[in-house]
């Protein structure tokens, strides 16, 4: 018996063995098997779904409740100089040692904060801070495998978020060379800085626009972040931080 022989037997004892599956359910059920799919009138979001939109103050607000609700901490802060202030203070606060952040525009400010804090703490001999920046540009395989053992290495990742939803409570983080993705799901805690106006009502009005994105500028992957990482076993046990930042901080921006 040759391969595609062997193989063309395995695939029919599956299908036989899945129709036996679902004529099971459809008796149990006491009701025919439906073998064609039913007549959809209606595809996709309803009409009225998609005039769904909230005022500003309404996205922050549900945003905040959302992301609270699922075990994040969110900051609605007035201005980025206020985001830094905030973040040195968690630096302090945590005693972290280990940084790692996008080398995106929007947190050059951040950037440039945390050197100074990593000197003034060096002077006061209070924290050793070793800041590392993710970008991966260019870069060889073994000087990428060292950005991402930096990023497991790390108490607390920085990155900006591409958009976020209110009505999920979700951050939405495309990856790339200067923005990889376990900048967000290696360090022990995550801060997201998402400027207000990048604050969605509805998933849609960022789905959508990405379908219009050229494919050689599409991104590896599309990353839905609604709060910590949250894990349960079989029996209901639930466990944070398993598979990502156990803690995670919205920081909402209102000034551009």
């Amino acid at each position: 018996m040759n391969d595609k022989t062997f193989l063309a037997e395995l695939d029919a004892q599956s299908r036989v063995k899945q129709e036996e599956f679902f004529d099971h359910i459809a008796s149990r059920l006491q009701r025919p098997r439906q073998k064609t799919a039913p007549i959809r009138t209606l595809k996709g979001a309803p009409e009225d779904w998609d005039r769904y939109e909230l005022s500003l103050e309404a996205r922050i607000t549900q945003f905040e409740k959302h992301w609270e609700l699922a075990g994040g901490h969110a900051h609605r802060l007035a201005a980025m100089k206020d985001a830094v202030l905030l973040i040195q203070d968690m630096v302090r606060h945590t005693e972290a040692k280990h940084l790692i952040m996008q080398d995106q525009p929007e947190l050059e400010p951040i950037q440039t904060a945390l050197l100074r804090t990593k000197e003034e703490l060096q002077r006061e001999e209070q924290q050793d801070i070793n800041l590392t920046i993710w970008n991966a540009h260019g870069l060889d395989d073994a000087a990428k495998g060292r950005l991402v053992a930096a990023a497991a290495q790390a108490d607390i990742g920085i990155t900006a978020a591409h958009a976020a939803v209110s009505y999920t409570g979700s951050v939405v983080l495309p990856s790339s060379e200067t923005s990889g993705r376990t900048v967000s799901l290696l360090p022990t805690m995550l801060i997201v800085i998402i400027p207000v106006s990048r604050l969605k009502t509805r998933l849609g009005e960022v789905l959508r626009p990405m379908d219009e994105w050229p494919l050689a500028e599409r991104p590896a992957g599309v990353h839905f972040v609604s709060g910590p990482s949250r894990s349960a076993d079989i029996e209901n046990d639930l466990t944070i931080g398993v598979h990502g930042p156990g803690i995670v901080h919205a920081l909402l921006i209102e000034e551009a």
